[in-house]
């Protein structure tokens, strides 16, 4: 009950404040003249305008006591004081609902301020300007900024909720005027004023929904982040696409009326064509209307949903899913979908001849309508795979050292006999199997399926393969392991484009996340250096590694004052002599624990352009680093035995330091599970 009450108030205040920023818009734009601002219908629009300004503060105290509430699970806390303060204070929804208010209630006060004054331009202009700021600081409070708090991430969802209000606010000023001019016995005939005003809304409402599309487009990419299978698999999805289905009928109530009844509003001095042209506008626009109120009920609720990057799929309804990756090299498949895209153009050329030649409304729309299915019905069968119920489930074990190195353990146990020792399918039962097996190490596999898929044929088996299923051997958390070590492998010899030379402002490479203990009882994880410092990790040998342990502890001074945090991982367990030499001889951090998980798990990516290493088990070298820039990506990498001098001079790891350093890339850090 408490979550209808808040989504009707977010309704009522939005609608409100929307209604006062389209209606302030349309009355700038509705004449030139004085005189025009003496109307009837202006009289009555503004009458409703304190009323609309009352109701954005009511609804926001209305969200407030609805938030408190659910936030402490107790009617009681409404009562108590203290609770109000601390939750505008403490917290951002708080402080955000303060500045929404503050902003309500100056827009209120404008109102009342000017209500006695002279109807001009400049008056609507700066009530409309007024308008927007409650809009604005509500877009702080949208799924966009929650993601990142910056102004890219706000901005296109601002910008799309003040469009929206210029669109959605304008219609009741719209209706009322075309309503009044049709009462009125002598305005029956032809009014150039209300032709050029509604003429003239007609041409700004056409870009406005374009932006509005566009900034939708945006918003719904960053919330999406690439899992658009959740558009038909999750409530936020289903909620969006019904969102979807409205504007477009909309769209084609506003294309009807513009192409169509304005035009006829205009068509002669004949009273019935005049009559006839503003009912029918009347009746379309109120439909329009009702489904713009029901469209940002839509938004509203869609805004207190659970997000797409946090809506989980635990099952797929669809046995196919839509991959271009995994299809697109496939023979004919690219023909096909050229074809199908060359229909669509098509049906798209034909509504622009239909509007030149006048078609008539049904046939306008008919012929596009089955041009559109057939360019459809072409291009999507060639791009789809086939999907399992646990195709799009999230990992739920993260991409770290431990799960890797389980992961290795497992496959070595179970996998390597078929796919052999790197992935590459030449196990030494390979040769004996009824199908080939695919390429996990260098071909794009793992990029084109799901970690899902894998999951599901990891548990039980490919139908018409070898493959077994092994659900029966190995519990839920181990073939998950297993997933991500056939990731680690595929972005191991990803990684083979990494040098002692970072490229600047370019970041690919995402590598295994991993927590550990060092020699002096502390307790970390790689994500804590994300944001703050690049981190230098060396997997070493002992004594092998000595000279060059013994050079970087020469210049350690110098890379903490450049923000560097210097991690040494013993690649084999040290003997309690050895790590006791080691520890007094070395000022920065030795892993004493999940060293040897973060050692193997980082060796996958010690493959290189010129040293491809694929042959047999491979060869792990004695030592390596690696530069892992603040975002937490993997950018440059040294192996001594293969890239020789490298960043045993040290002049030249300075440079790469100081180049990310300089950096300014903003990138979103890795996921902590695979995808």
């Amino acid at each position: 009950m408490v979550e209808i009450v808040a989504a009707i108030a977010r309704w009522f205040q939005l609608a409100a404040n929307m209604i006062l920023l389209g209606s302030c818009i349309f009355l700038a734009i509705a004449s030139t003249r004085k005189q025009a601002y003496l109307e009837a219908w202006i009289e009555r629009l503004e009458r409703l305008f304190p009323w609309l300004a009352i109701t954005i503060p009511i609804g926001l105290m209305v969200i407030l006591m609805t938030t408190l509430v659910q936030v402490t699970g107790n009617v009681s806390s409404l009562w108590q004081q203290e609770v109000w303060l601390g939750f505008i204070k403490d917290t951002r929804v708080g402080q955000i609902w303060g500045w929404r208010t503050l902003f309500a209630v100056l827009l209120l006060f404008t109102i009342f301020h000017f209500r006695k004054s002279s109807r001009t331009r400049n008056r609507y202009i700066f009530i409309a300007v007024i308008a927007t700021l409650p809009l604005i600081a509500g877009s702080l409070a949208s799924h966009a900024a929650a993601e990142e708090f910056s102004v890219s991430a706000i901005l296109p969802y601002a910008l799309h909720i003040i469009l929206a209000g210029v669109w959605f606010g304008a219609l009741p000023a719209f209706l009322l005027m075309i309503y009044e001019n049709h009462k009125n016995a002598k305005t029956k005939r032809f009014n150039v004023p209300e032709y050029k005003t509604l003429m003239r809304f007609s041409s700004i409402a056409l870009p406005v929904m374009l932006l509005i599309i566009l900034t939708g487009i945006t918003v719904a990419d960053r919330i999406f982040d690439s899992y658009y299978a959740a558009l038909v698999a999750t409530p936020y999805g289903w909620l969006l696409s019904a969102k979807i289905l409205i504007l477009s009928i909309i769209l084609l109530i506003a294309a009807r009326v513009r192409a169509h009844w304005l035009p006829l509003l205009a068509s002669g001095p004949q009273a019935e064509n005049t009559g006839d042209s503003r009912a029918g506008i009347r009746k379309w626009v109120r439909i329009e209307f009702f489904l713009a109120l029901l469209l940002l009920f839509l938004a509203t609720v869609i805004a207190n949903t659970t997000p797409i990057k946090h809506a989980l799929i635990e099952n797929w309804p669809y046995p196919f899913r839509f991959s271009i990756l995994a299809t697109w090299n496939q023979p004919n498949v690219a023909t096909q979908v050229w074809i199908g895209v060359f229909i669509l153009v098509l049906a798209a050329g034909v509504i622009l001849l239909g509007r030149l030649r006048n078609w008539e409304f049904k046939r306008l729309i008919s012929i596009p309508a089955i041009l559109l299915m057939s360019g459809l019905a072409v291009a999507l069968p060639p791009l789809t795979i086939q999907a399992y119920p646990e195709t799009y489930r999230r990992p739920p074990v993260p991409f770290d050292a431990i799960s890797i190195a389980n992961g290795a353990a497992l496959y070595a146990q179970h996998c390597v006999e078929c796919h052999g020792y790197q992935g590459m399918g030449n196990g030494i039962k390979a040769r004996t199997l009824s199908t080939k097996l695919p390429d996990l190490l260098t071909e794009p596999h793992t990029a084109e399926h799901t970690p899902g898929d894998f999951y599901n044929w990891i548990s039980y088996g490919m139908v018409n393969t070898d493959m077994p299923g092994y659900a029966d051997k190995l519990s839920d958390e181990d073939r998950w392991d297993l997933v991500n070590f056939v990731h680690a492998l595929s972005r191991g010899y990803q990684a083979r484009i990494l040098s002692p030379e970072i490229t600047p402002n370019k970041a690919y490479v995402k590598p295994p996340l991993f927590s550990y203990a060092d020699n002096n009882g502390v307790n970390g994880t790689l994500q804590d250096f994300r944001g703050n410092k690049t981190t230098l990790l060396v997997v070493f040998s002992w004594s092998q590694s000595q000279a060059r342990m013994e050079q970087l502890k020469q210049v350690y001074s110098r890379l903490n004052e450049q923000n560097i945090a210097v991690l040494a991982v013993p690649a084999n367990e040290l003997t309690t002599d050895e790590m006791a030499q080691v520890a007094a001889e070395l000022p920065f951090p030795i892993v004493t624990q999940s060293a040897a998980e973060i050692s193997s798990s980082y060796a996958l990516s010690r493959r290189t352009l010129t040293h491809p290493d694929i042959i047999g088990r491979g060869k792990i070298p004695d030592h390596m680093e690696f530069l892992i820039d603040r975002n937490g990506y993997m950018r440059a990498r040294w192996i001594p035995s293969i890239d020789q001098s490298g960043w045993s001079d040290i002049d030249k790891l300075n440079q790469q330091i100081s180049l990310l350093n300089r950096e300014q890339m903003k990138m979103p850090y890795p996921e902590d599970f695979v995808r």
